[in-house]
């Protein structure tokens, strides 16, 4: 399967996906959102990370590149990249004769340098693997861009101020082309997912508009937040 540059879809999508389909096609679908405490401060993250230091910093055998836009054709993503470390690959780091380069040649650096995507994250690691497919997705953007292997990220969390080592191995790529053929799925049909009420609700920012168990297959947020708009209008009197 290969996208058009017209139909690719936020990278950020995958990660929304994974945590809930229904959160994903409110976003997407019904283009809504609404930030809490919990956003604000992953947003306030994010800029730290793309506006401190230049965009490329070289440190001896390692060039960080913030803010890097990504993209896959054959996923149908686009985005930037927190973070992108790229590290001179040694003779003793060959990759097998029939697999891709694991490095790349970068403007202005001589040598061969090998991508490590890093994705910044408030809080804690989670249950879910939805912050895994958000990185991963970053990995196939790169391999797809700059035609190497990249076999492994990062994620740092701010509450423990640490990194996690994140291998893309077989069954996290496969989950990662899954999610992103289920979001351009969704998209594609409009469809928004009926509500299921669990405990990741709470930490929802959309919570108010999704309403667990509120919602049909055939009544979307946008309807329901008009519906309590006019029913309001019409106690007041206005209409």
């Amino acid at each position: 399967m290969r996208f058009e540059e017209e139909e690719l879809l936020p990278l950020s999508g995958v990660q929304h996906l994974v945590f809930c389909e229904r959160q994903a096609a409110l976003i997407h679908v019904e283009d809504v959102w609404a930030d809490n405490a919990l956003t604000v401060e992953g947003s306030y993250r994010h800029r730290r990370v793309h506006d401190v230091g230049p965009r490329r910093e070289k440190r001896g055998d390692l060039i960080v590149v913030r803010g890097l836009w990504l993209h896959s054709f054959e996923l149908g993503l686009s985005g930037s990249a927190d973070i992108v470390e790229f590290s001179m690959v040694t003779g003793l780091q060959r990759p097998k004769p029939d697999s891709l380069p694991l490095g790349v040649h970068l403007a202005g650096a001589s040598g061969s340098w090998a991508p490590f995507p890093v994705e910044y994250k408030r809080g804690r690691p989670k249950s879910h693997q939805a912050d895994e497919v958000q990185l991963c997705a970053q990995a196939l953007c790169l391999e797809e861009m700059l035609g190497v292997h990249v076999p492994a990220g990062a994620l740092f969390y701010g509450k423990q101020q640490r990194r996690v080592a994140v291998a893309f191995g077989p069954t996290l790529r496969t989950l990662t082309h899954e999610a992103a053929y289920r979001l351009h799925e969704l998209v594609e049909r409009g469809e928004t997912p009926i509500a299921v009420e669990e405990e990741k609700c709470r930490s929802c920012s959309l919570a108010t508009f999704c309403v667990p168990g509120a919602m049909s297959r055939r009544r979307s947020a946008k309807q329901f937040v008009a519906a309590e708009i006019n029913r309001a209008l019409r106690l007041e009197g206005i209409q």
